[in-house]
């Protein structure tokens, strides 16, 4: 059985009811939108972060979830897809999860529109139903998330990242979200304040080392095959390179930093800086880090009793590191 189904496995009955209340969720009386609004959830990824709602929820309420969390999941997706859709007009991309994006085919003024109805979508499922609680966990991840976008552009101009900045990028933009539906998962079934921030942490810690893990796809290795150099194409400052550089002579530094901001088209030019990074311990440096933030995880939901859903919630923590994609 593949990894993501037997995560899936003690949740699968509510992620069924789950996705019928989603889809139930974004439906609106314009027919252009119900048509977008079809193809989206026709095209939906592994869906990681409802399924962190509902295993949450489980493993802190004796395996019990209620309508909150029903809510909670599907207040997440939401401003998770509008997040998505916002995202491929400003990266100008075409596709999305091997689909076109949406701004593809309906072009980046629809997409906009879009992106902004299932934000208000997910913020009156919450106010409508007085999850006020719900609604200030999700809407602090939106103002990260921007604020993380904002920071690495303002950054990426300069390229003087430092370890510091970068954990504080990735835990804005992509480590506060899982962070969300931890603690939206607690939080939604009456937990303690301090058993709800504790998921928090927990959920930011797995999206930490997520996007490490991230990082070293661009680098290639035995499982990913070739390396792809796309980060350095885009000017990123990833947790190898960095590492790298602050273990570099002042001529190395020079001649990285030219590469990225003059030479980031030349091919030969990109391999040579991945070479330089593996060589300098980039790599190695990388993963130790990423290990620390999976174990740090795993020491959070140790103490809780053995059930279904602490182990799926382990083999998700797992599944983000030993991915191959």
């Amino acid at each position: 059985m593949k990894i993501v189904s037997r995560i899936k496995l003690p949740i699968e009955k509510e992620m069924e009811l789950f996705e019928k209340k989603f889809t139930a969720s974004m439906s609106s009386n314009v027919s252009l939108l119900n048509r977008i609004t079809h193809y989206v959830v026709n095209r939906k990824g592994k869906q990681m972060r409802p399924m962190f709602v509902f295993l949450i929820a489980k493993m802190t309420n004796n395996g019990e979830v209620n309508e909150r969390t029903y809510r909670g999941a599907s207040v997440i997706e939401l401003i998770h897809t509008a997040t998505l859709v916002h995202d491929d007009v400003v990266d100008d991309s075409n596709r999305r999860r091997g689909f076109f994006s949406i701004n593809a085919l309906w072009k980046n003024k629809i997409a906009v529109l879009v992106g902004d109805y299932l934000l208000s979508k997910g913020l009156l499922l919450s106010i409508d139903n007085d999850d006020f609680d719900l609604l200030k966990i999700i809407s602090v991840a939106v103002r990260e998330m921007s604020e993380g976008e904002l920071l690495q552009i303002e950054k990426a101009r300069k390229l003087d990242i430092t370890e510091e900045i970068y954990f504080e990028i990735i835990r804005q933009k992509t480590a506060t979200l899982i962070a969300a539906c931890c603690a939206m998962g607690a939080r939604s079934v009456m937990a303690p304040d301090d058993e709800v921030e504790k998921m928090r942490k927990f959920g930011e810690l797995i999206g930490t080392a997520f996007q490490i893990k991230d990082d070293l796809f661009d680098y290639g290795s035995e499982h990913i095959g070739k390396p792809t150099g796309i980060d350095i194409k885009e000017q990123k400052m990833t947790l190898p390179l960095i590492h790298a550089l602050n273990n570099s002579t002042s001529e190395e530094k020079k001649w990285i930093i030219n590469s990225i901001k003059n030479h980031n088209r030349d091919k030969q030019r990109v391999k040579e800086v991945i070479s330089f990074v593996k060589e300098n311990g980039g790599l190695n440096y990388a993963v130790t880090k990423m290990k620390e933030y999976q174990q740090e995880a795993l020491q959070l939901i140790e103490t809780y009793p053995a059930s279904p859903y602490k182990e799926s919630l382990e083999l998700m923590v797992n599944y983000v590191i030993d991915r191959k994609k």
